[in-house]
């Protein structure tokens, strides 16, 4: 995983403290910095959409002029599209509502209602590489 789980340890152990600066933990995940105008960590909804899109705008879009940002073509987009991209992903991997549902932390039910439109193409194509392990084996 990239050592995922060693810089969320850092960010709990050292970073998280430092942006609480001593206030309430609001026993989220996600903590804003506490200044003096504000002493509540917890991110509103609206206050986490923006902080996220600012993010995005000046860490992940790729700037040719400035050559800054990580992802050339990306576009302005919203913390939820990382559960659509997820479970898009998963599903055309396995095919399973079930695996997907795992990977975002939401019912099967959901998964089918809102994720679960394939392509005829991407249907037939995940049928046929089962297939093809099932003979290969």
């Amino acid at each position: 995983m990239g050592g995922l789980y060693g810089w969320i340890e850092d960010y709990l152990a050292n970073h998280r403290p430092a942006l609480l600066k001593g206030a309430a933990d609001p026993e989220t995940f996600f903590v804003k910095t506490v200044k003096v105008t504000s002493r509540s960590a917890e991110f509103s909804q609206s206050g986490f959409y923006e902080a996220w899109r600012i993010t995005i705008q000046r860490y992940g879009i790729f700037n040719p002029w400035t050559e800054r940002g990580a992802i050339s073509g990306l576009l302005s987009h919203g913390p939820h599209s990382v559960r659509d991209v997820l479970a898009t992903h998963v599903l055309k991997l396995t095919g399973s509502y079930e695996q997907a549902s795992y990977a975002i932390q939401d019912t099967p039910a959901t998964v089918a209602a809102h994720y679960g439109r394939f392509l005829p193409q991407d249907k037939a194509a995940l049928a046929a590489k089962l297939l093809n392990e099932v003979w290969a084996a």
